[in-house]
C-alpha cells in the first residue's frame, strides 16, 4: 500500500480558526470592539461581521430591539436579527470567508501571534481501507491529480476541518474506495437518487445497449446488482414490460419507484414508453399513459416539476432531431403536447435541463449533427413563453452530451464534449442571477471530463455531495467520483420577488438603479422586477448608509424625505420604462401577428399557385391528346377520302360492265338483228 503525506495548507481548524479571524477583526468582548471593527473595515462589512460573530458566539438574536433613537444599536440589532436561526458554525466560516475576502492577508499578519497546527492527510490511492473515526466507519479518498499526476496542495478556502482528523475538502472531486462488484463500464446510462442508494440502468457499452440494473450503497459505498423481473400481474394503468436494452434514456425518482423514460432501442417503438421500476417488488412494468404520446427517442431531457414531468428534444430512430416540448402528468397520466410561444431552441438532443422555483426550465447546451451549443434558454412554464437571456460571467464552453444537477439556486454542470475533447471544468450557474462561475477543473482524459455520465445530488454526514458515475472519452468508464459543494457555492445570493422594505428598495435603488431596469430587459419578464441581494448585506448597508445620510443631512425626516422623493422619481421612470417595454413588446406582438398572418397569406397563394400549376399542367396534357387524335382524324379522313374515290371508281366500272352485259343477252332473246349477223359474220 503506498502513501503520500500532504501538508494541508489550512492552517487553524475549526473553531480555532474563527477566533483567530475575530480577533484579528477586532472582535475580542470589550466595548470598544465594534469601534475598531469599524476602522479597518468598511460601514456595511463591519456590520455584517458583527451580526455573523453574535451568531456564532452567542446564537439566534433573542435580544429586544433597541430604542429608535440609538440608530447604530438598531442597525446592529438588524443585522443579527436577520441572519435568522443560522447555525454557529455556518456563521463561522461565513464570518472567516467575509474576512478572507476583505482582506486575504490577514491570515499571514495573523500567524505570528497564532499557533498554526498542522494536519498532516493521509492520502491512498490504492486501498480499499476505510478510516475509523469517533466509531464510525468513513471511506479514505484520494484526490485526482490535477498537476502531471501528482497530489495538488488544497488551498485554505477548501478545507474545513469537521471533526478531530478529519479533514473534508470541498469543491474537488475525489474518487471514494468502493467496495462491491462494480457495473460494466458504460455511458448515456440512467441515473437516480433514492434513499441514499444511486439507481444505474441501462446505458451503451461498446455500441451494445444494456437493461441490468445496478446500485451504490451511498452509505457503505458497496455495489450491488439487483436481480429484476417482468410483472405478471401489473397493477391498474400498467401492463408486463418487456425489458428492452436502452440508451439515452433518463431515469427519474417517483414516489417508492423509478420511471425510465424514452431512450434509443435496437427496434425502436413509434411512441415514447414509461416503464416502470417498483423499488419494493423489484418488478418492471410499463405504464399507461393517455393523449397523443411523443414520438420515440433518446437523448432528450426529461424534468421532474412538480407531479409533471417536462420532456424537451432529443434525437428520434431516424436521426431527426428535435426541438418539441410534452408534458406528462404523473395524475392522471395523460401527455399533453406544448405549443410554447417565442423563439424555443434549436433542434438538438444531450443537452442539460433543470427546473427553477418550479415555474422556470432551463436548457442548456446539447448538440446537433454539425455542432455544439453553449446557449440558455428559459421557459416560463406558467405563460409558456420561451426566452433567452444574457448570461453573466465566465459563460462555459459549447458542448453536449454534459451532466447537471440543482443545488439550491445553483445549477452545476459536470463534463460533456464538443466532438473534439472533453470538458474538463466543473461550472456552476447561480439561476437567480444568470451567473457562471467554474467550481474547479481536471487534467487529462479523465472520465469527469467525458460525454454520457451522469451527475446525481445525495448527502453525507449531512452535507450535500455531488455523484458521477460513468462516461465515453474514447474509453468507456465505470468509475464514481464525488465533489461537495461549498456553502459559498450554494448561499451566494438569493431572489428576492416579494416588496422589499420601502428603506431597503430605497437606498439599494439608490446605489444602483438602472440594476432592476436592466435586470427586467434581460430577464424578459413582464411586470416583474428581480432583485439580486446578498444575504442579509443590503439590511447591513441599508442601515448604515441611513446613517451616514442622517449626520450629512441633519435630520431623519429629512433624510425619509429625500428617499421618498428620489424613490417616487425612481418609480416615475420605472413606470415610463414599463410602459415603454409593454408598447415595444405589443408592437413586437402586432408585428408578429402581421407576420404570421402574411405567412399564411404567402402560404395561401402557394398553393394557390400549386392548384393552377398543376391545372395547366393537366390542360397541356389534354391538349396534347386533343392534337393526337386531331391528326389522327386528319389522317382517317384522306384515307376515307381514298377509299371513296376507289369505290366511285369500282362502282363506275361495274355499272359499265353491266350495262355491256345485260344489252348482248336480252338482243339475242329478242333475236335482233345484231345478233343474228353477228353470228353470221362468225359462221363465215
Amino acid at each position: 500500500m503506498q502513501m503520500a503525506m500532504a501538508r494541508s495548507s489550512s492552517g487553524l481548524a475549526y473553531p480555532e480558526r474563527f477566533y483567530a479571524a475575530a480577533s484579528y477583526a477586532g472582535f475580542h468582548g470589550s466595548h470598544n470592539s465594534t469601534t475598531t471593527v469599524s476602522s479597518k473595515f468598511q460601514n456595511d462589512t463591519a456590520l455584517l461581521l458583527y451580526a455573523l460573530y453574535q451568531q456564532a458566539t452567542i446564537g439566534p438574536c433573542n435580544v429586544p430591539r433597541p430604542s429608535s433613537w440609538k440608530a447604530v444599536e438598531q442597525s446592529k440589532w438588524k443585522s443579527w436579527q436577520g441572519l435568522g436561526n443560522m447555525a454557529s458554525t455556518e456563521a463561522m466560516r461565513l464570518f472567516v470567508k467575509i474576512l478572507e475576502e476583505d482582506d486575504p492577508s490577514w491570515y499571514s499578519r495573523a500567524s505570528n501571534s497564532i499557533s498554526e497546527s498542522v494536519t498532516d492527510t493521509q492520502v491512498n490511492h490504492y486501498s480499499d481501507e476505510h478510516v475509523i473515526e469517533n466509531g464510525n466507519s468513513f471511506p479514505d479518498t484520494k484526490t485526482i491529480s490535477t498537476e502531471n499526476g501528482t497530489l495538488v496542495e488544497t488551498q485554505d478556502k477548501d478545507v474545513v476541518s469537521e471533526d478531530v482528523g478529519t479533514v473534508a475538502v470541498y469543491d474537488q472531486w475525489i474518487t471514494p474506495p468502493i467496495t462491491g462488484q462494480p457495473p460494466k463500464a458504460r455511458y448515456e446510462h440512467g441515473a437516480a437518487i433514492v434513499q441514499d442508494k444511486m439507481y444505474i440502468y441501462g446505458g451503451n457499452h461498446n455500441g451494445r445497449y444494456l437493461n441490468d440494473l445496478h446500485v451504490l450503497d451511498l452509505r457503505s459505498w458497496s455495489w450491488y446488482k439487483v436481480n429484476f423481473k417482468a410483472e405478471n400481474e401489473p397493477q391498474e394503468g400498467q401492463s408486463p414490460a418487456k425489458l428492452t436494452p436502452c440508451a439515452g434514456h433518463s431515469l427519474i425518482p417517483w414516489e417508492n419507484k423509478l420511471l425510465s423514460i424514452a431512450g434509443h432501442t435496437k427496434d425502436p417503438s413509434e411512441t415514447m414508453q414509461v416503464k416502470v421500476f417498483d423499488l419494493q417488488s423489484c418488478t418492471w412494468s410499463t405504464l399507461k399513459t393517455y393523449g397523443k404520446a411523443p414520438i420515440s427517442r433518446g437523448g432528450q431531457s426529461v424534468t421532474l416539476v412538480g407531479t409533471s414531468l417536462v420532456i424537451f428534444g432529443g434525437q428520434d430512430a431516424k436521426r431527426s432531431l428535435l426541438n418539441d416540448l410534452h408534458i406528462l402528468d404523473l395524475e392522471t397520466m395523460t401527455w399533453d403536447e406544448i405549443d410554447a410561444i417565442g423563439v424555443s431552441p434549436s433542434p438538438r438532443s444531450d443537452h442539460a435541463a433543470a427546473v427553477h422555483a418550479e415555474r422556470y426550465l432551463l436548457i442548456f447546451g446539447g448538440g446537433s449533427h454539425a455542432t455544439c451549443f453553449n446557449d440558455l434558454h428559459v421557459l416560463d412554464l406558467q405563460t409558456m413563453e420561451w426566452t433567452r437571456p444574457t448570461q453573466q460571467g465566465e459563460i462555459p464552453t459549447p458542448r453536449a452530451g454534459h451532466a447537471g444537477v440543482t443545488v439550491g439556486e445553483n445549477w452545476f454542470i459536470v463534463g460533456g464534449g464538443d466532438n473534439k475533447t472533453g470538458v474538463s471544468e466543473t461550472v456552476v450557474l447561480n439561476m437567480s442571477t444568470l451567473g457562471w462561475s467554474v467550481v474547479t477543473s481536471v487534467q487529462g482524459r479523465v472520465p469527469l471530463a467525458s460525454e454520457g455520465l451522469s451527475l446525481v445530488l445525495s448527502s453525507y454526514n449531512g452535507e450535500d455531495i455531488l455523484v458521477s458515475f460513468g462516461g465515453y472519452n474514447g474509453h468507456y468508464s465505470n468509475e464514481v467520483n464525488v465533489l461537495k459543494p461549498s456553502h459559498k457555492s450554494t448561499l451566494e445570493s438569493k431572489i428576492v420577488e416579494t416588496p422589499v422594505p420601502d428603506s431597503v428598495s430605497a437606498i439599494h435603488n439608490i446605489t444602483n438603479p438602472t440594476r432592476d431596469v436592466d435586470s427586467e430587459f434581460e430577464g424578459g419578464h413582464e411586470g416583474k422586477i428581480r432583485e439580486i441581494v446578498m444575504d442579509n448585506i443590503d439590511q447591513g448597508s441599508t442601515t448604515l448608509n441611513s446613517m451616514q445620510k442622517s449626520r450629512g443631512e441633519g435630520t431623519s425626516e429629512h433624510l425619509l424625505a429625500t428617499l421618498k422623493a428620489e424613490r417616487e422619481e425612481l418609480n416615475s421612470s420605472l413606470s415610463k420604462e414599463k410602459l415603454q417595454t409593454l408598447h415595444l413588446k405589443q408592437e413586437l406582438t402586432d408585428a408578429e401577428t402581421r407576420n404570421t398572418d402574411l405567412y399564411k397569406e404567402l402560404q395561401s397563394v402557394r398553393g394557390q399557385l400549386a392548384a393552377d400549376q398543376s391545372r395547366c399542367f393537366k390542360l397541356e396534357v389534354d391538349v396534347a391528346e386533343l392534337r393526337q387524335k386531331l391528326q389522327n382524324m386528319e389522317a382517317l379522313q384522306k384515307e376515307l377520302e381514298l377509299l371513296q374515290r376507289q369505290k366511285a371508281a369500282s362502282e363506275h366500272a361495274l355499272n359499265a360492265n353491266h350495262r355491256q352485259g345485260s344489252g348482248g343477252v336480252w338482243g339475242w332473246l329478242a333475236g335482233t338483228p345484231g345478233s343474228g349477223n353477228q353470228k353470221e359474220e362468225d359462221d363465215a
